[in-house]
């Protein structure tokens, strides 16, 4: 039975254009995520200033802040929709449609939540946990996204927004905190250290966002870093210094809210950036099949067919077909294993964060703390900590199942 090698050429760049289109709706559910996410940041934010004033500050915003999230929601609903739960054309679609299902989990939880917090049935601290780990669950998502791409163009701007999300999650948790402090008119030791290890973890996620954003992404961040108000600033360092600071919890959660509300800017920018390179990829590799469409339509058919092994007369021009597609993959293979090694990296430090959270209560920024002073103290890399503590887990796991 005979095939057409450049039949099969041809197969190879249509699967190609297949998967970029699967990443550019990817691409689009991240972005309701992104908004999902940041309106959840400001419930959350919300949320705290009315328990640390005991209810009497903000009550009449909570159904507003919950209708925003809801409206959020069904935008995030509707982009779920649009997927096929068979899995066919989603590449892997175990660990997606499984980070999916507890971000739907993660939302279940809400109305109860609400109705804890009207009722002022549940402390500051614990609300907190909760609408965070809510927000965690959608950024596990947000990577879950980066580690499926196979394009390292869209590998890089997926990274880079996950990176910046991240960060502005940080920023989110650092306004609620010190709201929670001004408001007590207290900031204990505790506090303070988790104020700098939320602004040292910010400073982290900035850094990696800046390795792989593009140039115009970089330049409205350095812009908005450059305008982030001498106030803020001010403020930040009250809150990091003094017991008992005199200043409003509501001025300090208006500056952070200005700061928070410029990364959403940026974040805005990162998804537009996200859309235009799965387009122009999908563009590009679109043009690609037209001519080698073309040109094989100025092969002589007898010319395009081989059996089960390529006989020695295949033209040269058949060849050259094969070859170049061959090569094009080879250095897609080369930069996505240089990325493929940094998110395996990033993914095992992410675990690992979880197991500390999950069994020792450590926030996110405590729990990266942890791993990098038992790095710095073994004189290892962070992943290596975590590879071996998630090594650890799994042995224990088999013991105790």
């Amino acid at each position: 039975m005979s095939h057409s090698a450049l039949g099969f050429v041809l197969a190879s760049k249509k699967s190609e254009i297949a998967c970029l289109q699967q990443l550019l709706e990817t691409g689009r559910l991240v972005g309701t995520i992104s908004q999902l996410i940041h309106v959840l940041q400001r419930e959350r934010g919300t949320v705290n200033i009315f328990l640390c004033s005991h209810g009497k500050l903000w009550a009449d915003q909570l159904n507003e802040r919950a209708l925003q999230v809801e409206n959020a929601e069904q935008a995030v609903g509707q982009q779920l929709a649009a997927l096929d739960l068979s899995g066919q054309g989603v590449a892997n679609a175990p660990r997606l449609f499984s980070r999916i299902a507890a971000v739907l989990h993660s939302l279940s939880i809400l109305p109860s939540l609400r109705g804890q917090v009207q009722a002022q049935a549940i402390s500051q601290p614990d609300a907190m946990r909760q609408y965070s780990e809510v927000i965690r669950s959608h950024l596990a998502l947000v990577f879950e996204a980066a580690d499926i791409s196979a394009d390292p163009s869209i590998s890089r701007a997926l990274l880079a927004m996950f990176s910046f999300m991240q960060g502005k999650e940080l920023a989110g948790q650092e306004r609620a905190l010190g709201a929670a402090g001004f408001a007590a008119c207290h900031f204990d030791e505790a506090a303070h250290q988790q104020l700098q290890d939320l602004i040292d973890s910010q400073e982290r996620c900035f850094q990696t966002f800046s390795g792989f954003a593009d140039p115009r992404c970089l330049a409205q961040w350095q812009q908005q870093v450059n305008t982030d108000s001498s106030e803020f600033e001010r403020l930040r360092r009250i809150a990091c210094t003094r017991m008992t600071p005199a200043e409003d919890a509501l001025r300090w959660f208006e500056v952070t809210t200005a700061r928070i509300d410029g990364m959403k800017t940026v974040e805005d920018s990162l998804e537009e950036s996200l859309m235009e390179c799965c387009r122009q990829r999908i563009r590009d590799a679109q043009n690609a099949l037209a001519r080698q469409q073309q040109d094989i339509g100025d092969i002589p058919p007898q010319e395009s067919h081989y059996s089960a092994l390529i006989p020695p007369q295949l033209s040269r021009s058949v060849l050259e077909l094969v070859e170049q597609q061959s090569r094009q993959l080879q250095t897609l293979d080369a930069e996505l294993t240089g990325l493929r090694a940094t998110l395996a990296a990033q993914k095992r430090v992410e675990r690992a964060k979880g197991l500390l959270m999950q069994h020792h209560g450590l926030t996110e920024p405590q729990a990266h703390k942890t791993l990098r002073d038992m790095a710095m103290k073994q004189n290892k890399k962070l992943s290596e900590i975590a590879e071996a503590m998630l090594a650890v887990a799994e042995v224990l796991g088999k013991k105790n199942p």
